[in-house]
């Protein structure tokens, strides 16, 4: 069982452009949710199931420090992990090797992903992050961070490990540090650039920016229905 302890420059340039391309991947879809949720988070607001009590539920809020489980998250927490397995549809051979950095890195993602929400939410940021303030995360917090953050770091260093420990295969873990390291300096690099995407953010709402009243919806549909003749005036 070997797992190569020196740092190789080749090979840390190497992954870096995957390393972007997934953080990337999880800006835009922190970007996407604050664009449909705005400041009211964990899909409080959306016409969208949500559980608390049936047992999937109580199943999911155990793993979750009691996050209810809605519609929206049974989407969106499958979506992007179906995309991390992408490369298999283009000719990338499947291994459990390679299936266990998938899902330590689909880990690591998801908690870059919500992180990430927090900074460039004009309505948080890092001011507002802290206990007491997101009531989704109402579990256990360390010092600054959900223990959600921290439960997901040693799971996926523990699933990127395992083609080591049963195998000899040191690989996926020397990945996944390089991984982990370079997400939490491009992390850094986003929370400085914060400030202004949330003044662009509110800059785009301003008072009477809005062109919706210019567009009467119902008017234009009542015209259409109007104009459109019925089967019985068809000849």
């Amino acid at each position: 069982m070997t797992c190569t302890a020196h740092f190789d420059v080749g090979y840390a340039l190497a992954t870096l452009p995957g390393t972007i391309l997934l953080f990337a991947y999880a800006l835009f879809f922190a970007l996407v949710e604050i664009e449909i949720e705005g400041k009211d988070g964990w899909a409080i607001n959306l016409p969208t199931w949500f559980r608390r009590k049936p047992w999937y539920a109580r199943v999911f809020g155990f793993l979750l420090s009691g996050k209810p489980l809605t519609g929206y998250h049974a989407v969106m927490l499958l979506l992007p992990f179906l995309g991390f397995h992408i490369g298999l549809a283009f000719g990338q051979p499947w291994s459990w090797g390679i299936e266990a950095r998938i899902i330590a890195s689909y880990f690591v993602w998801n908690v870059t992903w919500d992180f990430l929400w927090f900074l460039w939410n004009p309505a948080y940021g890092w001011a507002r992050f802290r206990k007491g303030e997101i009531w989704w995360h109402g579990g256990p917090w360390l010092g600054r961070l959900p223990v959600d953050y921290f439960n997901a770091l040693w799971v996926s260093f523990v699933i990127a490990a395992l083609p080591w420990l049963v195998r000899g295969n040191g690989s996926h873990l020397r990945h996944h540090v390089l991984y982990v390291a370079t997400m939490l300096v491009l992390v850094a690099l986003a929370a400085a650039a914060a400030p202004l995407y949330r003044r662009w953010y509110l800059h785009m709402r301003r008072p009477g920016s809005d062109e919706r009243p210019e567009l009467d919806v119902n008017q234009r549909l009542q015209t259409r229905q109007v104009g459109t003749p019925s089967c019985s005036d068809r000849p």
